[in-house]
């Protein structure tokens, strides 16, 4: 899953969902719809969201996506990037144990670059992992390439990732992984989130 967003409220700072992509395992489309924020738009973001005034003309209502997105995700594993920031402009909230979220993967930073501490932009992991080019260009990113390839990010350690783990291991990095989670922020540039020389 991925969702794209604008900014709402004073100076645009406010996220709210725009655009949200679900993808099954093999990458087939789920869900991909614009979704009507709940209050008026004064940043689109377009150079990241993709999302510009006319997508938004014809967009479902917020409640009615949202309970269409709730009806597909219940009881699913979720896959993404960040995506307790997507959780969060869609106000759900998903049981810990169903998610799994590429961001914050010890094993994907691991394969990306065996020294890294820091998490690794989706972009970046793409290009190096999947030898796949995404988020380029200046018409923003595409909520559906972006969640295909955390869907394929995972699979490259899908094994390693549902292998049983025994409790005290899985508290340790339960707790590294949410203190992780609160360092990010999508909208970052690059060059913060970037740990490279």
């Amino acid at each position: 899953m991925d969702c794209e967003m604008v900014g709402t409220g004073p100076g645009g700072k406010r996220n709210e969902v725009a655009r949200c992509s679900i993808v099954n395992y093999d990458g087939s489309v789920l869900y991909d719809k614009y979704i009507l924020p709940l209050h008026p738009v004064t940043n689109y973001r377009t150079r990241w969201s993709g999302i510009r005034k006319h997508h938004l003309e014809q967009a479902e209502a917020f409640e009615d996506a949202q309970n269409e997105i709730v009806n597909i995700l219940t009881g699913k594993i979720i896959v993404g990037h960040a995506i307790f920031n997507d959780f969060q402009v869609l106000n759900i909230s998903v049981p810990r144990q169903m998610i799994r979220d590429t961001c914050s993967s010890k094993m994907l930073r691991e394969l990306y670059n065996g020294s890294t501490r820091c998490s690794v932009s989706l972009k970046k992991l793409s290009q190096t992992l999947l030898n796949r080019t995404i988020q380029v260009g200046k018409k923003g990113h595409c909520s559906v390439e972006d969640a295909r390839a955390a869907m394929d990010l995972y699979k490259l350690v899908e094994d390693q990732w549902e292998k049983p783990k025994n409790s005290n291991t899985d508290h340790t990095l339960n707790h590294s992984d949410d203190l992780e989670h609160y360092m990010q922020d999508q909208y970052w540039p690059d060059s913060i989130m970037d740990c490279s020389p």
